[in-house]
């Protein structure tokens, strides 16, 4: 008997993990007419269809830092409560609709001050509208976990501050901390005080690292901050001098054997030149190796996808199965920030009967 076709409906039912997600580049186009239009903020364009091209094609630029600077508008909306509690919930729909059953939602708090909003206050009203989300999409028969991790913007000096916020809030929905922002000329280590204060409270952390610079930002992530996850972490493969042979630089072996989950984003990873194709991009080989690759979004506005679309690319183009979805969703899931029992009742309850169906 041959296992059914994986077609994009049954794609979209498979239940998803993602872990590396960004609140401000994941917004609905027609919430960001709006909200623009209330806060009076002038986009490249108000037509939500016309909008979500630009943003693609403004994005896949080949450059990091012109792709952080499409940030501008979405930022400009979440300056206010409002702004931040609609977000927020869609936020949490729209990853119920896509199937994903447990997501992790980052984002720079001091990013969203402009308005007036203190940190704290920024954080409440996230949490409240993540809460909101998660409630309507239980009521509707989707239901999905989202855990928030604050980000630290590693250009700027308030990482030990934002550390703090996160212990503030980890018993309200805050389930760890990043750093995040241009990396190339802005090494992990530059935030150590932050990550040392963290790892003495217990709080678990990634670090974006590998992606627009090499084996130096991932190794000072790992072995001088202590990070958990690497974020991005696709430039690991330079490393592996040769992939097809499988022989693994002390770094890469490291990664792999430690069970060091990467959060990769094929995508976004296409549009700052962080990979030249789907087919080639390293998430396949990486997990072919046994290295613990997860399958991410990054930015579903920015850079035009969802979760079932990265899976789609990943079939369609460099020869996935159901059996790779499998695995790369039960890595999520099992390098979450949430207590091992959960994690635990997350795959055995949720993710295998889920893909027991199409297997």
């Amino acid at each position: 008997m041959t296992a059914p076709a994986i077609d994009i409906d049954t794609l979209r039912r498979l239940p998803k993990a993602v872990l590396h997600d960004h609140l401000d580049g994941g917004l609905r186009p027609a919430t960001l007419v709006e909200l623009a239009d209330t806060v009076g903020h002038t986009l490249p364009t108000t037509d939500p269809d016309e909008l979500a091209a630009w943003y693609v094609e403004a994005a896949g630029s080949g450059d990091l830092v012109r792709y952080i600077g499409t940030f501008e508008h979405t930022l400009a909306v979440m300056q206010t409560r409002e702004g931040l509690l609609r977000t927020a919930e869609e936020y949490v729909l729209d990853l119920a609709a896509d199937g994903v059953v447990y997501g992790e939602v980052r984002y720079a708090p001091e990013l969203m001050t402009r308005g007036g909003l203190t940190l704290p206050e920024v954080v409440e009203a996230v949490q409240e509208g993540l809460a909101a989300g998660m409630a309507k999409a239980a009521a509707a028969g989707t239901p999905v976990r989202v855990g928030t991790l604050l980000c630290g913007m590693r250009m700027f000096d308030r990482t030990r501050e934002i550390a703090d916020l996160v212990v503030a809030f980890r018993d309200a929905g805050v389930v760890g901390f990043d750093i995040a922002g241009a990396e190339d000329g802005f090494p992990p280590a530059d935030h150590l005080a932050a990550f040392e204060y963290l790892r003495g409270e217990s709080v678990p952390f990634t670090i974006h690292a590998g992606e627009a610079h090499g084996l130096p930002s991932i190794h000072q992530a790992l072995q001088v901050c202590g990070a958990q996850r690497i974020g991005h972490g696709v430039r690991i493969t330079e490393d592996i001098p040769d992939l097809a042979a499988g022989k693994l630089g002390r770094l890469a072996a490291w990664v792999r054997d430690r069970r060091i989950a990467l959060e990769m984003c094929p995508t976004s990873n296409l549009q700052t030149g962080a990979a030249d194709s789907i087919a080639g991009h390293p998430i396949t080989a990486l997990k072919d190796l046994g290295f613990r690759v997860t399958l991410n979004t990054d930015n579903r506005l920015v850079s035009g996808t969802t979760m079932t679309r990265e899976m789609s690319l990943l079939v369609e183009q460099a020869g996935w199965t159901a059996e790779d979805l499998r695995t790369v969703t039960v890595n999520a899931v099992k390098s979450a920030f949430l207590p091992y029992d959960e994690r635990t009742a997350l795959v055995r309850d949720v993710v295998l009967p889920g893909y027991a169906s199409v297997l």
